[in-house]
């Protein structure tokens, strides 16, 4: 008998599987932050996109019985992700961001950032206090460290003149963003280059700098949990405190903004360092529901 029988076998309900992964995800210790926080809410990921249902809808399928195909592949998904500790975005290749679906593998980290959220608030819609007057004026957008190409897209859909330039060092990770930019509707205003931060892009300048750079310390990266530990370092490792990128950045984004540009930038938790180095900056920080201090925002003029 192979370890997914007895469920295959006892089990026959969506509700029975949910119940049964949250028990293997608690007893297992595992750790989340791949687009859910806590074990019912991957179990539900699971169980909805692996049998393509409404990603966002659990509960009118909770009493519906399942096939044994479906019964053996939900087994199998729930025993591979304790065994394996891999994020469940890279056991199904999906993670979705504001509700829009992308393609994911280990190639690139799974998208998770906080900048996806403040796109699409008022910040960048118009209207009193918005940090981009009005989204129809944008006409170049910028993505360093796009990665799966994630905000590239939602970029492009936010700023519907835009041209978007996406850049990252790793052909593979630009593997993946070519597919999602082809599947994204969009692909006639995304433009993928790589190279190292700025320097496949001349002396391009742009209305607005988004970027969600490599930013874990060392000492974190040696302390990673496996699910982390199986995203690609490349994409993770900031240097000593892990603000090294963010720094390049921040010294080379001025001559890269347009003059009434700005640029957006995530750092994870060090927002006292980056305060310390750069007292002639005004950063602005942006939270949201789960974060604070974590995203900045500064405009082109604030660089002087």
């Amino acid at each position: 008998m192979t370890d997914i029988a007895p469920a295959v076998a006892e089990l026959r309900t969506l509700r029975d599987f949910l119940r049964y992964a949250i028990s293997r995800f608690q007893e297992a210790r595992l750790v989340y932050g791949h687009g859910t926080t806590n074990a019912l809410d991957e179990a539900a990921f699971i169980i909805l996109e692996s049998l393509h249902l409404p990603i966002d809808n659990l509960e009118p399928f909770l009493d519906a019985r399942l096939l044994e195909s479906e019964r053996m592949r939900l087994a199998d998904l729930i025993g591979r992700r304790v065994s394996t500790r891999k994020p469940a975005s890279y056991l199904l290749n999906k993670a979705y961001v504001k509700g829009i679906p992308f393609y994911v593998d280990e190639r690139v980290i799974v998208p998770r950032s906080f900048i996806g959220e403040l796109l699409f608030t008022d910040l960048f819609g118009g209207g009193t206090g918005a940090l981009v007057e009005d989204a129809a004026s944008v006409e170049r957008v910028l993505d360093l460290c796009t990665g799966s190409g994630c905000l590239a897209i939602l970029a492009a859909k936010v700023f519907p003149n835009a041209r978007v330039d996406a850049v990252d060092l790793s052909a593979d990770a630009l593997e993946v963003a070519r597919r999602n930019v082809e599947d994204s509707g969009d692909a006639d205003r995304i433009k993928l280059h790589r190279g190292d931060l700025f320097g496949p892009l001349g002396k391009k300048r742009y209305d607005l700098i988004i970027t969600n750079p490599p930013y874990v310390g060392a000492d974190v990266m040696d302390a990673l949990p496996p699910e982390y530990a199986q995203e690609p370092e490349l994409a993770l490792a900031g240097g000593p405190d892990g603000l090294d990128i963010v720094r390049r950045i921040l010294d080379e984004a001025p001559a890269h903004l347009t003059a009434h540009g700005g640029i957006i930038c995530e750092i994870g938790e060090d927002r006292e360092i980056l305060e310390s180095e750069y007292p002639h900056l005004p950063f602005m920080w942006l939270d949201t529901e789960e974060s604070a201090g974590e995203v900045f925002w500064l405009p082109a003029g604030a660089f002087g």
